[in-house]
């Protein structure tokens, strides 16, 4: 609790800061006054008390409205307003000593020059000496009052965080009910409507628009901006981020719309994540659709603890299916997600299983046992160098044979709809990981033909931000570390979307998708990977010359550019928006698909790499392995 003294210097703080974002006009109102008094302590000093007042020529009034005009002609050239108090020190007094001197000079000259000798020389000569005192001992007595008000705060209330709130509609009235008794002293709130300017709620005023947070004046001593803009759009989130980043302190946010209906709390701030700059709305799905398919039935997930998996199980869940079954190879990994799931959906029956898409025979045994109605094939090696250097039999094995043993078992139980999540390294591919998921696609157009029983379909997205093995969990380790932070190339680019967007995708696959079809969504622009590395780095409050960015080369099989459909692909609209179908392959390949998965599965245990790349050209005309350094 605040002792009466601690609240005055709270008090005092708050008003102080109320004032910034009129610091230019009011530092001109004081510096004027400072010169009018020192045009009379002149005077006095000048002609004692006696005769200061009394007699001065008729004109000298006139001649003091001059001065000051000049004065602050003066001091607005050199841009003294703009200086901020609190930090005054010696490039301060530089400044106002030249400007007094300028304007001394300048003032004495046209009175003379005016023939106005009726003010006394020693009046003129002695004036800017005072003017400099005024206005420097001004600035020097608010930076000593702000400095004791900043300590008296700080001893009394421990160590604390000063915020400035980018927003000031309802998400900032409950964050600062429950902020500001968790050690967090809010100083003011930003936002763009203009009724709300000037206004005070709940005690803190609103200093400006959101790009008054570029203003240091504004800023004040804050320690941290909080973005509480939960319901604007994307882009409106991603011009306030942008706005907080570029001023270099840590910047933090509110839950988002979507955060805050999983059960988070306003009041719980948390660090910007790279998916608040992806600056996209997210596609708006068909929810009813979605419900005829999955509520009341047994929906399996292969893969389910991994980071697709794992969000595609929680997306399913909402949609009430009768059983969730949870196929996962990770002990730990099903662990995780059954305490999730048991925590938010606690009346769902959710059945774990551990299991391996390269074992056909248990795959057989779990699908006969559980019966699922809807499949989603989660399971993946994806990893592009890990899986380019000495584990191209291990990609093959679990990416495209693991594919083939899913569907087969799900064919032979009699699934209606089986889902495959693929990739934009599918198309063109040139690595290992790209390709074994293009054969991947082809496995399942050739099922679809063959099992007309159940529809097999898949869905291609691009980079998922913080799944695992993504850039992102790397930059932030390497940003904790001091940095440096890696990049393989300044001009690399990839296509993101965020965890539960690619979940959202794949459950509206499996509601509109026709069998032998892969579902792509338009995912706008791409990222360059340094900016995003840029981003972060400002985000957390550090510049370049803290965490410096490294370019280490193109890794082997990496692209410069993905691409999310190949040439060859047609593509369809559906009633989805940006969401398109594209045709998995003409049928021609699909004859041979059968005859080349018995030639991968009598391979041996342990064939080399190169013999794994010679059996992916055979089956994928378009794979390609860029020589060393090459643009793509």
């Amino acid at each position: 609790m605040n002792t009466p003294s601690s609240s005055v210097w709270h008090r005092l703080d708050r008003f102080l800061a109320r004032l910034r974002p009129h610091r230019v006009p009011l530092s001109l109102a004081i510096d004027a006054g400072m010169v009018v008094v020192a045009w009379h302590a002149t005077y006095l000093f000048r002609m004692g008390f006696e005769r200061w007042l009394h007699e001065r020529p008729p004109y000298d009034l006139w001649v003091l409205v001059g001065v000051v005009v000049v004065y602050l002609s003066a001091f607005v050239a050199l841009r003294v307003p703009q200086g901020m108090w609190r930090f005054s020190g010696f490039g301060e007094i530089k400044r106002l000593t030249l400007a007094c001197l300028v304007a001394g000079v300048v003032s004495a000259a046209g009175t003379m020059g005016l023939q106005l000798y009726g003010v006394p020389r020693a009046v003129l000569a002695l004036h800017p000496f005072v003017v400099l005192m005024a206005v420097s001992g001004v600035r020097l007595l608010y930076r000593a009052l702000y400095e004791h008000a900043r300590a008296r705060i700080s001893g009394e209330a421990g160590p604390e965080k000063r915020a400035l709130v980018l927003g000031a509609g309802e998400a900032a009235k409950r964050l600062l009910a429950g902020i500001q008794h968790q050690g967090w002293v809010v100083l003011g709130l930003l936002d763009d409507d203009p009724a709300k300017q000037g206004a005070r709620i709940a005690g803190v005023p609103v200093l400006g628009p959101l790009t008054a947070v570029k203003d240091p004046g504004v800023r004040g001593d804050v320690t941290h901006l909080i973005i509480a803009l939960p319901a604007a759009t994307s882009a409106q989130r991603r011009r306030a981020v942008e706005l907080a980043g570029a001023t270099g302190l840590p910047v933090l946010t509110v839950p988002s719309a979507e955060e805050l209906q999983r059960g988070d709390q306003v009041n719980r701030v948390r660090d910007i994540e790279p998916e608040d700059l992806l600056g996209r709305e997210p596609v708006q799905l068909d929810e009813n659709g979605i419900g005829e398919v999955l509520r009341g039935k047994t929906v399996l997930v292969t893969g389910g603890g991994g980071s697709i998996g794992s969000e595609l199980c929680r997306q399913v869940a909402r949609y009430q299916p009768a059983r969730l079954v949870v196929v996962e190879l990770s002990e730990f990994n099903l662990y995780t997600i059954e305490q999730d799931l048991a925590l938010r959906f606690p009346q769902l029956e959710v059945l774990k299983l551990i299991g391996d898409v390269k074992d056909l025979e248990g795959l057989r045994a779990i699908f006969q046992r559980t019966k699922p109605q809807v499949v989603f094939h989660a399971a993946a090696y994806k990893h592009v160098p890990l899986m380019e250097v000495d584990n191209a039999w291990a990609a093959l094995r679990n990416n495209t044979l693991g594919t083939y043993h899913a569907a087969l078992a799900a064919a032979e139980a009699g699934v209606e709809r089986f889902v495959l999540i693929s990739t934009d390294k599918a198309v063109n591919p040139t690595n290992v990981m790209g390709a074994t998921k293009r054969a991947a696609e082809l496995v399942i157009s050739a099922m679809a033909t063959k099992h007309q029983g159940t529809r097999f379909m898949a869905v291609r997205f691009g980079n998922v931000l913080g799944s695992s093995g993504s850039v992102i969990p790397k930059f932030k380790e390497q940003i904790a570390r001091g940095g440096p932070i890696t990049v393989t190339h300044p001009e690399i680019i990839r296509y993101f979307m965020t965890i539960p967007e690619a979940a959202r995708l794949v459950v509206q696959a499996a509601a509109i998708g026709e069998s032998g079809q892969v579902l792509v969504l338009d995912m706008g622009e791409p990222v360059k990977i340094v900016d995003l590395a840029r981003d972060m780095i400002r985000l957390a409050g550090r510049t370049e010359q803290d965490i410096r960015v490294e370019y280490t080369g193109l890794r082997p099989g990496e692209k410069l550019y993905e691409e999310l459909l190949a040439s060859s692909d047609t593509t369809l609209p559906t009633r989805i928006e940006r969401l398109f179908v594209a045709k998995l392959d003409d049928g021609v390949t699909s004859i041979r698909v059968g005859p080349w998965l018995m030639k991968a599965d009598s391979l041996g245990r342990h064939p080399s790499d190169d013999t794994i790349r010679q059996l992916l050209s055979e089956l994928i005309v378009e794979y390609r392995q860029p020589s060393s350094g090459t643009r793509q």
